[in-house]
């Protein structure tokens, strides 16, 4: 659906996934300013909103998802995944419980194989499943990462976390009824790459695992009741390490292009030849691929930057090309991670 706030003078439309919503109104970095100050409001309608209701909801997505939400307190926002028998992401859901019913959102065109296994998992509990994308809208009103906004009581509007969901009838004049100067997604998502916070579809692929994206902790728990996929969830995280890392780039400011989602990671240059076989990715699309560039954006302080998943065992100092731009990296995800538990050397080789 696109959204009324195109229709703001100045509003540029993103690109797919996100072409229904404004990529910026005119002033990218002013906009970003903007929402780390808490004085803007992002437009992220494009986004699709569930609605579970029923007395056995907590319960019922506990046994289903990788958060602990059967204690959830009414209010308090969380993350959660979907994952695949094999633990491999197959949705991500920032969801709150208000008492009656648990709100979450999803990335643009999830929401509908999502309600098509939940409905599949009903039985005969007492739940109800709805997509409400049609008459509520995304919004978010601080920096990912942030605080969390005030809740909104009243109104029809439900806070979870910095974002608001607020029927779409009020979305065009949302930012006159809240005082906030609309800020574009460019500003959003770089905030959110400088954040370190990976997005479904773009930090992911279809052989993702929780562990390679630093989802442990903020989506993942890791001492809950069985799952499907928790077992490759216990296993890395407990014997081995995830194949892939999660890196922030600092991407070489002189270029006048930033890479495109997709675009190949390989060795800085100058770096010897010899190294690539070695950290090349299994199955990558040319020679010496090392990873892909998931995001990249502009940022206002720290210039061109970018979110990228590489080989665990790429060097953690070394330079790197993104898209055949130098990038410098930051670690996200460490190297080492996993492997938490210190078992017997023998014991070790009968578990593999």
């Amino acid at each position: 659906m696109r959204s009324p706030l195109l229709d703001t003078p100045g509003a540029v439309a993103g690109e797919t996934p996100d072409d229904s919503v404004a990529a910026h109104y005119g002033d990218p970095y002013g906009e970003q300013r903007a929402l780390a100050a808490g004085r803007a409001l992002v437009d992220r309608s494009n986004r699709e909103v569930v609605r579970i209701s029923g007395p056995d909801r907590l319960s019922w997505l506990n046994s289903l998802s990788s958060q602990k939400l059967d204690t959830l307190e009414p209010g308090a926002p969380t993350e959660t995944l979907f994952l695949d028998p094999q633990g491999r992401v197959e949705h991500h859901l920032t969801l709150v419980d208000d008492g009656e019913a648990i709100w979450g959102h999803v990335e643009p065109g999830t929401s509908g194989e999502l309600v098509a296994f939940l409905e599949k998992m009903r039985f005969t509990l007492r739940v109800e499943v709805a997509d409400v994308s049609s008459d509520y809208a995304v919004v978010s009103i601080t920096a990912p990462g942030a605080a969390d906004a005030v809740a909104m009581v009243g109104d029809g509007i439900v806070t979870v976390g910095g974002d608001l969901l607020v029927p779409r009838d009020r979305l065009a004049g949302l930012p006159a009824d809240l005082g906030l100067r609309p800020a574009g997604l460019w500003a959003y998502e770089a905030l959110r790459i400088e954040a370190h916070i990976p997005r479904l579809g773009f930090e992911t692929d279809h052989k993702t695992i929780p562990h390679e994206v630093g989802w442990i902790g903020a989506a993942v728990h890791l001492t809950k009741g069985c799952y499907r996929g928790q077992e490759t969830v216990a296993r890395v995280h407990n014997l081995g390490h995830p194949p892939r890392r999660l890196v922030f780039l600092h991407l070489d400011g002189s270029v006048d292009v930033l890479p495109p989602h997709g675009a190949p990671v390989t060795l800085g240059v100058g770096k010897p030849v010899e190294a690539e076989p070695e950290a090349a990715v299994e199955g990558a699309a040319e020679p010496g691929q090392l990873g892909f560039v998931g995001s990249s954006a502009r940022h206002h302080e720290l210039g061109p930057i970018a979110l990228a998943v590489v080989k665990r065992t790429v060097p953690v100092d070394i330079d790197l090309l993104a898209g055949g731009v130098a990038a410098a990296q930051e670690v996200v995800v460490p190297p080492d991670a996993g492997r938490n538990v210190k078992i017997d050397p023998a014991l070790r080789r009968r578990l593999r």
